[in-house]
């Protein structure tokens, strides 16, 4: 493993995307317990991808472009139901002092979904992965596993980061009736804006 594979790795997790909003949202709901939790799912979301990268079903998925599209639709779908809930203040990604606590396998299957269904993880896993690993390689495939494994870890340990910050400001936003109607609708519109940036992806 080079340190320029950890260092675009990092840049890479540390921008923020779906699973970002997601658990701050979470983290600012519920606290943070539920953030950890909200960015383990985030973070089992990437196996469907690392597979698909190294079967070689990524490949697939980008050069059929009715299958892109497909799966592109679902998760824009997702998204903008996303965007309705938080905008509603209900689900699990209420930001509200009396939210409503969800349990942990709710969190994780919504944090699996927002990943699974953006077609645009797969092929970057396609693109990003063989730059590390050499094409002559007898055991390219499990190079390539152990690296997107890093890369799993470094994703749960940034949004760890994001949920710990969100929970430490929890108290201090809820007490604040107008903080909270700020981030509700911050939170929505950032699931909108991604949703339409997906929407507007290509392949």
């Amino acid at each position: 493993m080079t340190w320029s594979f950890l260092a675009t790795a990092l840049v890479v997790v540390l921008m923020p995307g779906t699973g970002v909003v997601y658990t701050l949202a979470v983290s600012l709901g519920q606290g943070l317990r539920a953030g950890l939790v909200a960015a383990f799912g985030c973070t089992l979301g990437i196996l469907p991808h690392m597979g698909a990268s190294i079967l070689g079903l990524a490949a697939l998925l980008h050069a059929s472009a009715m299958a892109f599209q497909a799966v592109k639709l679902a998760g824009v779908a997702y998204l903008l139901w996303m965007a309705w809930q938080v905008w509603r203040g209900t689900g699990a990604l209420a930001v509200e002092g009396r939210a409503e606590r969800f349990p942990a396998w709710r969190l994780i299957r919504d944090g699996v979904a927002l990943n699974l269904l953006n077609p645009k993880l797969s092929v970057f896993f396609l693109a990003f992965l063989p730059q590390f690993v050499p094409a002559d390689a007898p055991d390219a495939s499990l190079r390539m596993a152990g690296l997107a494994l890093a890369f799993m870890a470094l994703t749960f340990a940034a949004f760890a980061l994001y949920g710990a910050f969100a929970a430490a400001l929890r108290d201090r936003v809820l007490s604040r009736p107008g903080a909270m109607a700020c981030l509700r609708g911050g939170f929505a519109a950032s699931f909108a804006a991604l949703g339409l940036r997906l929407a507007l992806a290509d392949r």
